[in-house]
């Protein structure tokens, strides 16, 4: 038997939801109910410097507002430090994590260069065999095996990445901090049995990370699609500060909450009469659900 579609959106409170998160938020949505499966909600506070009072509320009643409702409790992520503790301590236990005493300067002034797609400068492996006399851990890296990874991704195809090239040893605890995002979204996805993760294309550079993370820790890894982005006006990634969708905004969702899931459904690749953005979201969303189809929603390159 083929198990029931567990999917889930993941915001992360540091700022209102955007033009860009809304489509994620229905996207992910679309995949999950036509499929006739869950949807569940997830808030990524993991960094609590980072999280903006309020925002977190915000979120669910615009995602109310919205008509975009969940099933079940919504996890939180800073709630959840004893699951990651207890992934962490087991992949220590196999000798698969190490400490390492570097800083960023000091990779920055490594030999390698930056990646030409992440930007990102690889771990050199400093700290692989040990930490120099007299210095102190600032992080635990998990070794990457010299190997490819690969995933299916059901938009974009196979993408494949040689980990060790991209992000080399890459961190999953701060050593006086919280636990790196990659390991605490592997962990909250096993937990909650989610098997479709849909989400925005600037996260698919990272999903290999998560994909070797699931084989290390013996977890089934999810099915893929990552969406494109929208942008603003040069092309660029929008940020929580453009477009925001929220309760607490200048947006009045009471009039306007048509008018964003229409456009929502009109960038995910479908053409919903003009006359639907007057109506509630809810009718929107029935509207997408019974004409939803994954192959009309445009793709990006592949991860190298």
């Amino acid at each position: 038997m083929t198990a029931p579609v567990v999917g889930r959106f993941a915001p992360s409170p540091t700022g209102p939801l955007h033009l860009g998160s809304l489509v994620a938020a229905v996207g992910s949505w679309l995949f999950a109910r036509s499929a006739g499966g869950l949807w569940l909600l997830r808030m990524e506070d993991l960094d609590a410097a980072r999280v903006v009072t309020g925002c977190a509320d915000d979120i669910l009643w615009t995602l109310e507002a919205l008509g975009l409702t969940w099933d079940g409790e919504v996890v939180y992520q800073s709630r959840r430090a004893e699951a990651y503790k207890q992934a962490f301590e087991g992949l220590l236990r196999k000798g698969l994590i190490y400490p390492c005493c570097c800083s960023r300067a000091e990779i920055a002034t490594s030999s390698s260069a930056p990646h030409l797609e992440t930007g990102e400068i690889p771990y050199p492996g400093t700290c692989r065999n040990g930490m120099p006399a007299g210095r102190e851990a600032r992080s635990y890296r998990l070794f990457v095996a010299d190997e490819w990874v690969s995933f299916e991704d059901d938009l974009l195809g196979e993408q494949s990445q040689f980990l060790r090239s991209v992000c080399g040893d890459f961190i999953v605890k701060r050593a006086d901090g919280p636990f790196a995002y990659h390991l605490a979204v592997v962990v909250d996805d096993a937990y909650s049995g989610v098997n479709q993760v849909v989400r925005g294309a600037d996260l698919i550079l990272s999903t290999p990370r998560q994909v070797y993370l699931y084989s290390l820790l013996g977890k089934p890894q999810p099915a893929y699609a990552h969406l494109p982005l929208v942008t603003g006006p040069g092309g660029g990634k929008l940020s929580k500060r453009d477009n925001a969708v929220s309760l607490t905004s200048t947006h009045d969702l009471c009039k306007e909450a048509g008018r964003l899931i229409h456009f929502a459904l009109s960038f995910l690749g479908l053409t919903p009469p003009a006359e639907l953005a007057m109506y509630p979201p809810s009718e929107l969303l029935s509207w997408g659900l019974s004409h939803f189809l994954p192959t009309a929603i445009s793709t990006v390159t592949k991860i190298h």
